[in-house]
């Protein structure tokens, strides 16, 4: 589930220094555009990576290898103190039915978690993007929010009842529950795919239509030009929690729309704001949340293939330590929780690199549309200014971590890919 989960949230609301694109006004004329610009963006955005911001990307660093190893040493916990196989018995008191015993369960598992890990969370996502100055959040407003994921998390597990309807199957067909499981993910990503823009989205920030009604009409000629019906265009208050600068596509059919953060209207020029936009519509055209379903769902497969033959070993050797003997036993969840979490952890590079691809595929898009390869290095200079972000990351943390190609990438990119003034097609765009 949690696999099946990755490349969709990645397209959905990735960092900006991962997700942005951008597209030129119309007004600008090719031959204006395509001058080669005459400052040293790679130099720039080097030379803008102090020493201060260094240690920042180096500390989020050791935090994207630390937060999962904690979470899955924290099910480990909780399975060898016994702590589950009694959360478990206090669930059998309170009903005899499978599917409340399962909601009683996950509830406590998931505060317990919360609990435990709420030093690093703090850390992670309040005092250290204070320390740096990109948080605008009060701690009461943070907690707030804090609380409202784990609200989603219980609602969303009682609304949708799919671990007690895997832990039917584990009963039934103990050998196949996992193909399943994995058949099962798909409605379930994309039903989350599907409301998250109009029932998730909205209880932490303020979504309203584009206020630049200027810039509104040029987006939305830009989206004739690509060929895309009109699409919903919000920005979104983010400055409320935030000083970084992000854009997104998420949602499909009805609930589609393009998000632009309120910090990036403030701090991008209107020709780099319309190459994010050109980057976003590439995302639409190329059907890239279509394809990040399909690709995780399959990989689901895999993926949960592998974690029910560790689980099944696992039960048989150390069931007495934990307490049950049968993982068709609901104090099985942290076990299962925790195969997946690590399998999903070691699987990263992989789906990292599909990702990659996909926002390469956009960039491309984004300079075809707008022919504005210097609104484009702009705006990639200005994610790294914003967001702090290495440029140049060393080779093995780029293939671990990164799901968009690097700053320094994307800025070559910008300044070299120009097909057009050599009378050669282009790879994606091929209107007018």
């Amino acid at each position: 589930m949690l696999a099946a989960l990755a490349i969709v949230m990645t397209l959905a609301a990735a960092p900006l220094h991962a997700t942005v694109g951008s597209t030129a006004s119309a007004a600008i004329s090719d031959s204006a555009a395509s001058v080669h610009p005459p400052r040293d963006y790679l130099a720039e955005m080097r030379a803008g990576f102090t020493p201060q911001n260094r240690v920042y990307w180096r500390t989020q660093v050791v935090l994207a290898f630390v937060g999962p190893l904690v979470a899955i040493l924290v099910a480990l916990l909780i399975l060898f103190s016994g702590l589950s196989a009694r959360m478990r018995d206090i669930a059998a008191l309170l009903s005899r039915r499978r599917w409340v015993r399962l909601l009683v369960f996950f509830t406590l598992y998931t505060l317990i978690v919360y609990v435990v890990t709420f030093p690093l969370e703090w850390y992670e996502s309040y005092s250290l993007e204070h320390q740096y100055g990109l948080s605008t959040q009060s701690f009461a407003a943070w907690i707030a929010d804090e609380g409202k994921e784990l609200l989603v998390s219980v609602v969303l597990f009682a609304v949708v009842p799919i671990l007690w309807l895997a832990y039917q199957r584990i009963e039934k067909s103990p050998r196949r529950w996992w193909l399943w499981f994995a058949f099962a993910t798909l409605p379930l990503v994309l039903g989350i795919a599907l409301i998250q823009p109009l029932v998730i989205d909205p209880l932490f920030n303020k979504f309203t239509p584009l206020h630049d009604k200027r810039l509104e009409s040029k987006i939305v000629a830009l989206a004739e030009r690509a060929g895309i019906p009109g699409r919903k265009v919000y920005e979104v208050d983010k400055s409320k929690q935030t000083r970084t600068i992000n854009a997104y596509v998420n949602g499909f059919g009805a609930s589609q729309r393009i998000v632009l953060w309120d910090t990036t209207l403030q701090a991008m020029k209107e020709d780099e704001i319309l190459y994010v936009m050109g980057h976003e519509m590439g995302h639409y055209k190329l059907a890239h949340i279509w394809k990040g379903i399909v690709l995780a769902a399959l990989g689901s497969f895999a993926l949960l293939w592998l974690a029910a033959r560790i689980a099944n070993w696992a039960v048989r050797r150390f069931g007495d330590a934990w307490g049950f003997h049968e993982l068709h036993d609901i104090a099985s969840l942290p076990l299962l929780l925790g195969i997946i979490l690590a399998l999903n952890f070691v699987a990263e590079p992989i789906s990292n690199a599909v990702s990659r691809r996909i926002e390469t595929e956009a960039d491309v898009f984004g300079l075809e549309i707008t022919h504005d390869n210097d609104a484009a290095a702009r705006a990639f200079l200005k994610l790294g200014a914003e967001n702090k972000s290495n440029p140049d990351p060393p080779s093995w943390i780029r293939l671990a971590l990164y799901t968009h190609p690097t700053l320094a990438d994307r800025v070559r990119l910008a300044l070299d890919y120009r097909p057009w003034e050599q009378g050669k097609p282009n790879r994606f765009y091929h209107g007018k």
